[in-house]
């Protein structure tokens, strides 16, 4: 009875979402998302789940995520699509429309593919953990019975959070795109974990560099530096002030460069923090609309360098699309962007590792995140607006190394191996 009005109360809220996100404050809504999490793991550790029988459905894969949402998770989604399509394994998707989602971009080029009848004898499951209790309240187990469970999960520090353990047990395997999140969890499971870096392909803009700038209001004579966050993401993981600090220290406020801060779902409060560490910048733009997919890569091709000083990072997609696109970047040499970053493909910053001493999020006191070197970043911005030579030798050597490292090829190879190791073993 309990579980039924859980569920009635969270299809209720999923019904009204956009009326509630316009009416409620977004932190409000997350602390009643995170109170609605915690008591969903009490219960998702005792359901019982009927074991993987090949023969009930079909052989092929039900990639269940949110394939829409026009952020990092939903953007990974696309991708792990992509390279099922290539793989010529049959799949279809499962919309799974999460609570708090801010924005949902138009892809039609998925709709096809979505169905809820969830065809297939392997489930892909490309929600991350923190939400797989909800997930489960809503569909219960008409997803998981008689299928092969796969999570497909991101995670961006060394400890794999142990509120979360419980949801090993919806699995039969995890999927994630590093080894350095792969490593974290595998400490905590007995469960095969399994690593399959996303691929990487843009549609390379056709117009010139300065349509695009002056369609983002950005001017045509600088040289431009961009950040890009989510404020979903966790503001302090992300670490804009980092950025703003080095842009400070590398350039005065005459010099003929600016600074892109690219934000999703801002608050009045975030905006107004970070432009009071700029006082008399004129050289920095702010951009908050939300943008879909080839807007975001021409908003990157329209730039010239990337800057992430981030804490932690789960992948960094922006950082290998931008050296996909030949623009140099500049990162902190820490977590899973190392994976696909070289210090002869971009500017890796050091960075000292630092116990945190409270909590930020799901991030808890005692984990470790870095402390990027603030001085180095703005060496390397100087060193890119001044050497044109190295600019342009990392530009290329970047483009070079992602089309080799992060190839859709490569991505279906381990996917393909995979997927026929599972139909052999059971």
């Amino acid at each position: 009875m309990i579980m039924n009005i859980s569920n009635k109360i969270l299809s209720i809220t999923m019904k009204w979402k956009p009326i509630l996100l316009k009416i409620f404050p977004y932190d409000f809504l997350k602390r009643i998302k995170g109170n609605m999490i915690k008591k969903s793991f009490q219960k998702i550790s005792r359901i019982n789940i009927e074991p993987f029988d090949r023969k009930k459905f079909k052989d092929g894969i039900n990639l269940i995520g949110n394939i829409r949402a026009e952020t990092g998770l939903g953007q990974s989604c696309r991708l792990v699509a992509d390279e099922l399509e290539a793989s010529g394994i049959p799949y279809s998707i499962y919309q799974y429309d999460q609570l708090g989602t801010m924005s949902e971009g138009n892809y039609q080029q998925y709709e096809s593919k979505i169905s809820s009848e969830l065809p297939y004898n392997i489930n892909l499951i490309h929600i991350n953990p923190h939400e797989l209790g909800l997930a489960f309240q809503q569909a219960h187990n008409k997803i998981w019975n008689g299928r092969y469970n796969i999570g497909f999960w991101l995670w961006e520090l060394e400890d794999f959070p142990d509120e979360w353990v419980p949801c090993f047990h919806c699995m039969d395997e995890i999927w994630t795109p590093s080894k350095f999140i792969s490593d974290c969890i595998q400490k905590k499971t007995d469960l095969k974990v399994v690593t399959i870096p996303y691929h990487v392909s843009l549609t390379i803009p056709e117009k010139g560099k300065n349509d695009y700038r002056k369609r983002f209001g950005l001017p045509t004579d600088k040289f431009l530096y961009l950040m890009m966050y989510d404020r979903t993401s966790m503001t302090e993981r992300k670490n804009p002030k980092a950025v703003i600090e080095a842009f400070k220290m590398a350039f005065s406020k005459e010099e003929d460069v600016g600074l892109v801060i690219k934000i999703n779902n801002p608050s009045e409060k975030e905006i107004d923090l970070i432009s009071s560490m700029l006082p008399e910048h004129k050289n920095v733009y702010f951009i908050i609309e939300i943008l879909e997919r080839q807007q975001v890569n021409e908003l990157i091709y329209c730039v010239d360098v990337v800057v992430s000083l981030h804490r932690a990072e789960g992948f960094g997609l922006v950082l290998a699309e931008a050296m996909l696109l030949g623009k140099p970047t500049i990162a902190t040499n820490w977590s899973s962007n190392t994976e696909f970053m070289t210090k002869e493909t971009a500017c890796m910053v050091d960075a000292e590792l630092i116990t945190l001493n409270k909590d930020f999020g799901s991030f808890k006191k005692g984990n470790r995140w870095a402390e990027p070197n603030e001085k180095q970043g703005a060496d390397y911005m100087r060193r890119l607006y001044d050497d044109s030579e190295f600019y342009h030798i990392l530009s290329d050597k970047a483009k070079d190394y992602i089309e080799k490292k992060l190839s859709m090829s490569n991505a279906v190879k381990i996917i393909n191996k995979r997927i026929s190791s599972i139909y052999k073993e059971q």
